[in-house]
């Protein structure tokens, strides 16, 4: 039995099919947030949330592993912000929704500029107009959003999410697929 770690050329199979394999659950995760946009919406919100209560706790942990007062002082003020903000939106997820897609507006359109500007650096490598279609898709997305606030609020951020999952899935799966082509080309 070998002690040796595997090599690349045998781990890139098994990171492709993964990779494959989470694209086509990303796909579905967006299909069902369409499906069902105020649940995913208020999902979306809560999930939020969490990870805000879970930053708060984490940054009150740390405040006790700081050394120096300044640094146990911060610590606790961030926590406590984070732990407030978490409870606040736990506790009125309709209001936390309104905000959080004014939010996923602003975020998606730095998403868009960002895979636009990633497929101008892999441009001469396969799959990389699928990126460049996905950073507009996301940047249409965010105006969509941006257009609608706050009237509707209920419905747009869960299917507008759903539809960047679905795309974002479908392009990373193109990207999978492309690479998996490379991959066989190369043995």
């Amino acid at each position: 039995m070998s002690t040796y770690p595997p090599t690349l050329a045998a781990l890139a199979p098994k990171a492709i099919n993964w990779s494959i394999a989470l694209s086509i659950l990303l796909i579905l995760a967006g299909l069902f947030a369409i499906l069902v946009p105020p649940f995913s919406g208020l999902a979306v919100t809560l999930i939020f949330a969490w990870a805000m209560i879970i930053s708060g706790i984490t940054h009150f942990v740390f405040a006790f592993k700081t050394h120096t007062t300044g640094g146990v002082l911060w610590e606790l003020l961030v926590g406590a912000i984070y732990l407030f903000t978490g409870v606040y939106l736990l506790l009125h997820p309709l209001d936390a929704l309104i905000v959080l897609t004014l939010i996923l507006a602003v975020y998606l359109v730095f998403e868009g500029i960002v895979e636009i500007i990633q497929s101008f650096q892999l441009r001469p490598r396969h799959g990389a107009s699928w990126l460049l279609f996905d950073g507009v898709i996301t940047l249409i997305l965010a105006i969509m959003i941006w257009r609608s606030w706050p009237a509707s609020t209920v419905w747009v951020i869960g299917t507008l999410v759903g539809i960047s999952m679905m795309f974002s899935g479908f392009s990373r799966l193109m990207l999978s697929l492309a690479a998996k082509r490379v991959l066989k080309q190369s043995l």
